[in-house]
């Protein structure tokens, strides 16, 4: 974590000002709108939607503009830019307080703008209180994952008139996040429809945060969500938005990257979930994060760190990062590969025992610690002693958090243990490991990857425990125990090999899902696309 004191002005702050070409197509889509007279903008910064509404003729339209602005210097300039209009009236507030002094009292037929993206730590104690209360009063959850700009989208919607629309850039977090899931119910219940306009290529090219558009409108007659792709901002097309078909809500629980696809895929998705013939991940295994050391850098060593500090005999095999897992069967050979190439295949777990009894090396080893402020980090400074690590048990496999390609299920053969860069997996009692590894690699089961996953603007896909858990896979019971170890095998020479994945899934659709599990080709082949549109749709902004 960055601390407050280290942090950029801008960065805590929240302000990225949005490039006037977007302010402006946000705009001329609600251009052609007579019933538009009252406009907020409630972070207005340097002014650019006042200078779109300026650009599209629209400003001498609107019978009362208002804009809140934290920053008083901005406040300043922004006066002074609008002075010749009477309609404006610039205020200096905190959003949120001006939401708690006017929230019964001023409704506006279109709220607009780019929220501040605040983490929470960065907020002071009172904005703190005052997003949680304007969260739990809208019966959703406030706590530390919170970013500002969801507290301004609610706010904001209740402060639309009767038929009010809300036009917001905000993180793409809104479509796929575990912490948006109660603003997603929030809004599907508040607004009678939502178009998200989303991009191939990243807006802000100053920080990798992809974003989107985010529109909303109550009580209109067109009911659903649509999600409208463009390559970049130049290729909106106001018309091509306009023509785009709504889309029925099937489920607000479920991340809207769904929308993604066509009605035809998730129409497919929806019948895997419901065909008895699939399970979810989470039915098979307990799903928990790695060792959560509070330091990896510390904690994972290398051989020559665990020979110079006598650390061998207190460390266990550590499969530390995506580029250890290159198998599908992680044997003791892998690792002492890994280790002989002196990457950090050691994790160091200091015993219950009294300081005083550890070896010279590695009392010197936890002095070094300290020395170099390794103990500072807040994991390590709450624990009793805070060089020993909780919660240490081996798992029977890994699945890897964050993924480039796609991600790796790999079976614990050598008795190693992760750090938080991956999953561990215990399965349950009665469950044969090889047997959900191999149901993993599969088409169908690689689109879940895509659909309950998030991605990242450099293309990196995470996957969290619980999203993991809500995979899909077929069940394999009435395949032989010989022919799943023989499938998994050749499917653990390709992945060594390096060689395509794709090559694994043709064989595991054909030889196992087609021929035992009775699944239809065409599902696979179905399947397939899905997971290459959506895995492509994340790479293209790597």
């Amino acid at each position: 974590m960055i601390l407050k004191e280290n942090t950029s002005h801008q960065k805590l702050r929240g302000a990225y000002y949005t490039p006037l070409s977007l302010a402006e197509k946000i705009v001329e889509y609600f251009k052609d709108d007579d019933s538009i007279k009252t406009v907020l903008e409630p972070s207005c910064g340097d002014g650019v939607f006042f200078d779109a509404l300026k650009n599209l003729c629209l400003i001498q339209k609107i019978k009362q503009l208002d804009g809140i602005e934290i920053e008083k210097d901005e406040v300043v300039k922004l006066k002074e830019k609008v002075s010749a209009f009477k309609n404006i009236n610039i205020q200096h507030f905190d959003f949120f307080t001006f939401y708690k002094e006017n929230s019964d009292s001023k409704k506006y037929d279109l709220i607009l703008g780019n929220p501040p993206y605040i983490r929470y730590q960065y907020l002071t104690e009172s904005q703190r209180n005052e997003m949680s209360e304007i969260l739990t009063s809208h019966k959703m959850k406030s706590n530390k994952l919170i970013n500002t700009w969801v507290a301004f989208v609610v706010a904001s919607v209740q402060l639309l008139s009767e038929n009010g629309k809300i036009a917001f850039v905000i993180p793409v977090d809104i479509l796929q996040v575990a912490y948006a899931e109660d603003l997603r119910i929030f809004l599907t219940q508040e607004l009678s429809n939502i178009t998200v306009l989303a991009f191939k290529n990243l807006i802000f090219h100053d920080i990798e945060q992809e974003v989107v558009v985010f529109i909303g409108e109550k009580k209109s007659n067109k009911k659903g969500i649509r999600i409208v792709e463009f390559k970049d901002i130049s290729d909106i097309s106001i018309p091509e938005i306009k023509r785009t078909e709504f889309r029925v809500f099937s489920n607000s629980h479920e991340k809207w990257t769904k929308y993604f696809i066509s009605k035809t895929e998730t129409d497919l998705i929806s019948a895997i979930k419901n065909d008895n013939r699939f399970q979810k991940l989470s039915d098979c295994a307990l799903i928990n994060i790695g060792v959560t050391t509070g330091n990896n850098s510390y904690f994972s060593v290398d051989k020559t760190t665990a020979q110079n500090y006598d650390l061998e005999s207190i460390s266990i095999p550590l499969i530390g990062r995506s580029s250890h897992a290159n198998s599908v069967y992680f044997e003791k050979s892998d690792w002492e590969e890994n280790a002989n190439n002196n990457k950090a295949a050691y994790l160091v777990i200091f015993p219950q025992i009294p300081f005083g009894l550890y070896s010279q090396g590695q009392k010197d080893y936890i002095k070094l610690g300290e020395e170099t402020n390794q103990n500072k980090g807040y994991k390590c400074s709450i624990r009793d002693k805070w060089y020993q690590i909780p919660s240490i048990w081996i798992p029977d496999a890994f699945f890897l958090r964050r993924n480039n390609l796609y991600p790796k299920f790999v079976l614990n053969h050598c008795g190693a243990i992760s750090t938080d860069t991956m999953h561990r997996i215990k399965f349950n009692d009665g469950v044969e490991p090889e047997r959900i590894v191999l149901s993993y690699y599969n088409s169908i089961s690689f689109a879940f990857t895509e659909i309950c996953g998030r991605s990242y603007g450099g293309g990196v896909l995470e996957i969290l425990p619980r999203e993991m858990g809500n995979m899909y896979v077929p069940k394999l019971d009435s395949v032989p125990i010989e022919k799943i170890r023989s499938a998994l095998k050749k499917v653990d020479e390709i992945v060594r090999k390096n060689d395509s994945i794709e090559t694994a899934l043709d064989f595991v659709d054909s030889a196992i899902l087609v021929e035992y599990v009775k699944i239809e080709k065409n599902v696979c082949v179905q399947a397939r696309n899905i997971w290459k549109k959506m895995q492509s749709r994340r790479l293209t902004r790597n």
